[in-house]
């Protein structure tokens, strides 16, 4: 545990200016922003037809914009955290050190998923801004906000760890990441109806009837391709 905390220590300086933050902060920032433009344009007919549960309406209609954001954070944060080691040429010198290439893959693994963690915490905290300056009041479902951001980040964590796996296995990132956006918006296409594919789960969890059963499902296959990934990074001789 020791050496995992220290490798995610080191990969924390890594992406200093690298964009990643700003990633984090930007992506959350402009599905929110989508919508304050939506209410600004259409703010008497949307105030009028969520009358009944203004918060409700609000945050409906920013989940409409959460799967795919969420999908495609996980094919940038992949990207661009493996491009790190990618970019400069270092994976042999890092392999080298007296670090397992488990704990290596991990410690990747742990950061893009804290990464990803931050932004959909940003995007709560930016959709209950929204609604404080659209005038809904200070009175915002709390619950219903945190669901919004969490719940579809958990249906999620198989795509950011299939991204991961992929990002890492080739040096190239151009195969990597058009295939990851081919993935997120064929998901916009998908009926809801095919539960048991993991690129719904997003959707489900937050929105079915059995959302704690899509964020198990999500948590569950995340972890078995996170070990299958890591199980294949660290037979391979050359990276």
């Amino acid at each position: 545990m020791g050496m995992l905390f220290r490798a995610l220590s080191a990969d924390f300086l890594k992406i200093r200016r690298k964009g990643l933050w700003a990633l984090v902060i930007f992506a959350p920032f402009g599905v929110v922003l989508l919508q304050a433009v939506n209410f600004g344009l259409r703010y008497d007919y949307l105030v009028k037809q969520y009358a009944e549960d203004l918060w409700g309406g609000l945050l409906h209609n920013i989940f409409m914009f959460v799967p795919i954001s969420l999908f495609l954070g996980c094919v940038l944060v992949s990207s661009l955290l493996a491009n790190v080691e990618h970019g400069t040429g270092s994976w042999k010198q890092l392999l080298a050190l007296p670090v397992s290439r488990l704990t290596v893959f991990s410690a990747k693994f742990a950061l893009s998923a804290i990464l990803l963690a931050c932004s959909c915490l940003l995007l709560a905290v930016f959709s209950v801004a929204l609604g404080v300056l659209l005038g809904f009041g200070w009175h915002f479902p709390l619950t219903d906000v945190l669901r919004l951001s969490f719940y579809p980040y958990a249906g999620a964590l198989p795509m950011l760890a299939c991204m991961l796996w992929l990002c890492m296995t080739f040096r190239n990132q151009g195969f990597s990441i058009s295939a990851g956006i081919v993935t997120a918006l064929a998901s916009m296409y998908l009926p809801a109806k095919y539960t048991w594919l993991p690129l719904n789960w997003p959707l489900l969890a937050f929105r079915g009837e059995q959302g704690e059963l899509y964020i198990g499902a999500g948590i569950l296959t995340g972890l078995i391709i996170f070990l299958l990934g890591s199980v294949h990074f660290g037979r391979r001789d050359v990276v």
